[in-house]
This record gives structure tokens, C-alpha cells and sequence, in this order.
């Protein structure tokens, strides 16, 4: 049987548009999921909409629509643009399906049958855009601390989760899995937040109609967040605790903005520790895009807008430079002169370079068909060993999520390739009919080399490791053993490779 692996991106409100920070954690959630694959697991990618909540029927009541039209609306942007960056996605989760109120409200019901779901009263500064509550002495001018708009002073009858009983529960679970919140920064951050004392959490709202009611009790909605993450385990079935549930949960990853790394890690363990669900494996917080130096923002209108990005550049152009250019983790700056770098320099001279060389000599040389190589110099060994060395670094750096390490390691092999040529000058081998073995096996090293790394790229750019492996003869999926050197078969017919990316012109650019 094979081994399952269940990873997630957050859900994405559907009172926006999709922009680079959406599209950088959902690719890195699909670089893993195919990864994981490639290796032979039995993977569970979950992506989706959270459409309920104040913002979005005031949203919709401004446009004239209803909430649900409205998130039909804009769902189906999420949905084209991750067709469009080739998203292998196994489900597309909606906090307006049936399915997920279902199991919201079994989870509501489940936690409030246990005594940790109690009516009471709430007043305090709430922020609609963030759809949370502060204390006084927390705002800023009477300003969100988030995101520095106007707040409300709101009183309301309100159901709320004694979070409050979980405090040493979750700073147990925190100490004894030093993985659980990634990267180190924020688990820091966590604990010491934790250890300032949880207070319990208002988790229904009276004031709205557009989302899920509490069960019951339906003057009362529950609150967005204990709806939205209820998600990862709706999307499994939940309250059906057999098939996809038992099969992939706990996750092993939910891959996060910073944004919303209290909810969770604070909100959602507690909530899954109240209802008597394993917690989570991990939960990564990657960093922040800014823009030429500058926080995006509509009012500055330097949004970067994917779907723009993908048909000026090429989809595989733009998940390579996301997630090569900035260590996964940490805030990371947008600009087209560094994506045309990345293109000029590590895609087209390099990758694309050495496959057009390589196969370019092999028919020049031996009509397109590859031979038998001889016993190994030292020079064909240590590529070799390079590319052997390659597999077992990109498997630990996908482990740590460290998606520019593992692609960093993949250029080493592309860099060394192109050394290799320079070092063992086919062309001059080729004159000497006595060096016809040698020149055979120097065109085997250097293919062979890229045929194991053009197999770990297909994670990261499945179109351009498709079209690499099509020109080296490699045909019918992959297995372990596709990750061993010695997988190109002499006799293979391999095809001159057309230019993979063409060159910008910076300047005209």
C-alpha cells in the first residue's frame, strides 16, 4: 500500500482577486504534492474558497448580487488561474457546499456537546475587514492593529469556545513537536503569544446571515474562522471519520501566509484539541511578496496579477522564479528585471542550453541514437556522483520545504553538465576516430545527467521537464527506480531539442 501525504493551501476569500501571494503559496503546495507522487505516495492536495462572513455580504449587497452569486462569481477566477498554472489540485473545497456545513456543524455540535461551547455576552472593538475582535488596548488610535483600519464597538449575545482551557495543552504539543510551526521565527512567536494568556473566543456572530448557522440556534452564524478551518477536514469527509479522513488525517502539511498564522496555530489546534482530533503535522508560514521594494496594495495599483505574469512570461518561467528567488519562509521582492534575469540566464543558457547542445551532438555525432558508454573516467564519475548526490539533497530540502535549496541543487547538476562539456570537448573527440567509445560515453554521462534532473524538475515545471524528457526518449511514468542512474537504455532515439526558452531582450523589455 502506498504511503499517503495530505497537504493544503489556506482557503482563499472570495472578496478577492488573485494575486502573486496566492499563487506563491499554492504553487509551492503543488510543487510538494507532485513531488510526492513522483516518489510513489498516494497524495491528497486540498485547495478552495471560504465565501461566507460579514465582508462578503456587504460585498455582494453593494454589487446588487447575492453572497452566493458573488462567490460563484470569483471562485471561478481562483479556479481558471490554477488551471492555468498547472495546479494538480485533487479537490476544490467551498465553505457553500453542503458537504462542509454538514461538517461544521457536527464540529460545532461535537465541541459544545463536550462543555466547551457556552452563550454569553460579548463587547469590544471589532475590525470587519479582518473579521476579528480586539480589546481596547490593543488598537492602535482606535485602529485595527492588523491592518490599521477604523474599528466598532460591537455588543452582542455571542456563543464562545473556552480556548482558555487549552493554553498548557497547546504549549505542551508546541515543546514536544519542534516541527509542528515552521519556520523557527514563528514558532517563537506563537509561544510567546501563548504564554501571554488565552482568552476565550467569540465563535458566533448575530449581526449577519451569510454563513453557516449554529446548530440549534439559528439566530446565531458561526463565526468565519471556526467555519473556514473546519475546512481541512470536511474536504476528507468529516464527520465521516472513515475513508479519506482516516486514510489522510492528520495533515502533513497546511502551507500558510504569516498573516494568518495565529489562526492556525493558536485557533485550530485548540479547536481540533477540544473535539478530540489528532492535531496537525506541521504548519508552514511562508514570507511576503513586496513589489519593487514597496508593500502591494491596490491604492499604489503594483498588484502583480498572475494571470498577466504567465502570458508575458510562460507558466513555467514563473514557477521557477517564485520559487527559486527567495528562500521559502522569508519576505521576497517582485520585480521584471529579476524574472528576465532568471529567464536569460538560468533557464535559457543554462537548462535550455545544455539540452539543446547535448542533443544537438548526439545526432551530429551518432545520428540521434545513443550508445553503449565505456568504463568511466574520473571526470564522467564525479558528474555521476553529482547527480546521485542531487537526489538525496532535493528529497531533504523538500522535506524542510526549502524549495530555492532543491532547485539551487538541480543548477548544480545543469551548471556542472555544461562544465563537463566544455571539460571533455566532444568536438575534438569526434575528429579522432580512435576516441569513438570515449566520445560515446561522454554523451551518455551528460544526457543521462539531465534525464535525473529534468525527472525532479517535473515537480517544479511539469511542461518544460515533459518537453526535456520527450527529447531524451523517455517514455511511460516514473518510479524509484527512474531516480537511479543508468535509466537512459543505449539505442534510445533521442531528438534534437528545440530552444526551451527563448532570450529576452532586457532592454526593449
Amino acid at each position: 500500500m502506498k504511503p499517503s501525504y495530505y497537504v493544503t493551501t489556506p482557503i482563499y476569500y472570495v472578496n478577492d482577486v488573485p494575486h502573486i501571494g496566492h499563487a506563491y503559496t499554492t504553487l509551492a503546495a503543488d510543487v510538494l504534492a507532485r513531488y510526492k507522487r513522483l516518489k510513489g505516495f498516494d497524495v491528497f492536495f486540498l485547495t478552495g474558497t471560504d465565501e461566507h462572513g460579514q465582508k462578503v455580504e456587504k460585498a455582494a449587497n453593494a454589487a446588487g448580487e447575492t453572497p452566493l452569486e458573488l462567490a460563484d462569481r470569483v471562485m471561478k477566477r481562483f479556479q481558471s488561474l490554477w488551471d492555468k498554472l498547472e495546479i494538480s489540485y485533487s479537490d476544490f473545497i467551498r465553505t457553500s457546499q453542503e458537504r462542509h456545513k454538514k461538517g461544521v456543524s457536527e464540529f460545532f455540535k461535537r465541541v459544545q456537546d463536550k462543555g466547551d461551547i457556552y452563550l454569553g455576552e460579548y463587547e469590544d472593538w471589532y475590525c470587519t475587514p479582518c473579521e476579528t475582535f480586539w480589546t481596547e488596548t490593543q488598537l492602535i488610535d482606535f485602529k485595527c492593529p492588523d491592518c490599521n483600519r477604523p474599528t466598532e464597538k460591537l455588543k452582542e449575545e455571542s456563543y464562545f469556545f473556552r480556548m482558555s482551557k487549552y493554553q498548557e495543552a497547546l504549549l505542551a504539543h508546541i515543546e514536544a513537536n519542534p516541527d509542528f510551526i515552521q519556520p523557527k521565527s514563528r514558532r517563537n512567536e506563537i509561544i510567546s503569544f501563548v504564554k501571554e494568556g488565552l482568552r476565550d473566543l467569540s465563535v458566533s456572530r448575530t449581526t449577519f446571515q451569510w454563513g453557516i448557522p449554529v446548530p440549534e440556534n439559528d439566530k446565531h452564524i458561526v463565526y468565519v474562522w471556526f467555519d473556514a478551518l473546519t475546512n481541512y477536514i470536511t474536504a476528507l469527509g468529516y464527520p465521516d471519520e472513515e475513508g479519506n479522513f482516516s486514510k489522510y488525517w492528520p495533515v502533513d502539511v497546511h502551507l500558510i501566509g504569516k498573516d494568518i498564522l495565529r489562526f492556525h496555530t493558536v485557533y485550530w489546534p485548540t479547536f481540533l484539541l477540544a473535539a478530540g482530533l489528532p492535531l496537525p503535522k506541521k504548519v508552514f508560514a511562508h514570507g511576503w511578496w513586496t513589489v519593487e521594494g514597496q508593500k502591494m496594495s491596490k491604492s499604489l495599483q503594483n498588484v502583480v496579477e498572475p494571470n498577466m505574469l504567465v502570458d508575458k512570461y510562460g507558466v513555467d518561467a514563473v514557477r521557477y522564479f517564485l520559487l527559486r528567488e527567495v528562500p521559502f519562509g522569508l519576505d521576497g521582492d517582485f520585480s521584471h528585471s529579476a524574472l528576465i534575469h532568471r529567464i536569460n540566464s538560468d533557464l535559457a543558457n543554462d537548462l535550455g542550453n545544455l539540452l539543446s547542445r547535448s542533443t544537438a551532438m548526439l545526432n551530429k555525432y551518432f545520428g540521434g541514437v545513443l550508445p553503449e558508454p565505456g568504463a568511466p573516467t574520473e571526470l564522467d564519475q564525479a558528474l555521476r556522483e553529482k547527480a546521485e548526490g542531487m537526489v538525496t539533497q532535493v528529497d531533504s530540502y523538500l522535506d524542510e520545504l526549502a524549495f530555492s535549496r532543491a532547485l539551487q541543487s538541480i543548477w548544480e547538476v545543469i551548471s556542472a553538465g555544461n562544465k563537463y562539456i566544455d571539460e571533455t570537448a566532444p568536438w575534438t573527440l569526434a575528429k579522432d576516430p580512435a576516441q569513438k567509445e570515449r566520445l560515446g560515453t561522454v554523451m551518455y554521462h551528460m544526457l543521462e545527467a539531465q534525464r535525473i534532473s529534468f525527472l525532479l524538475l517535473s515537480a517544479f515545471m511539469p511542461k518544460t521537464a515533459e518537453k526535456g524528457l520527450c527529447s531524451l526518449g523517455v517514455v511511460g511514468e516514473p518510479d524509484q527506480s527512474s531516480f537511479t542512474w543508468g535509466g537512459l537504455k543505449a539505442g534510445t532515439t533521442i531528438s534534437k531539442a528545440e530552444a526551451l526558452f527563448p532570450r529576452i531582450d532586457e532592454k526593449a523589455e
